[in-house]
């Protein structure tokens, strides 16, 4: 399965490592780092032009990718949980 992350972005729901709010975790500075490591790694794909609400970080094997999404954590979560439990 897949997870619709915005606009027409899918990601496999296997390869998700977790779904983050932006205005929750940034005040880390931990946060802060991993996310400007990404960046200049090249590894930060934004979904939208829009101003991003959450981010979701996906690995499979060696490969990680930091996707910003428009929609909400919450929304995010729930479209997982949705997929999870009606297949």
């Amino acid at each position: 399965m897949y997870l619709h992350v915005g606009s027409s972005v899918l990601v496999p729901d296997a390869a998700v490592i977790g779904v983050f709010d932006l205005d929750n975790t940034t005040g880390s500075n931990i946060t802060r780092k991993f996310l400007s490591d990404a960046e200049k790694a090249g590894r930060v794909v934004s979904v939208s032009d829009d101003l991003p609400k959450s981010f979701v970080v996906c690995g499979e094997g060696s490969e990680m990718n930091v996707y910003l999404s428009q929609l909400s954590s919450q929304t995010l979560f729930k479209r997982s949980e949705t997929m999870r439990f009606d297949t």
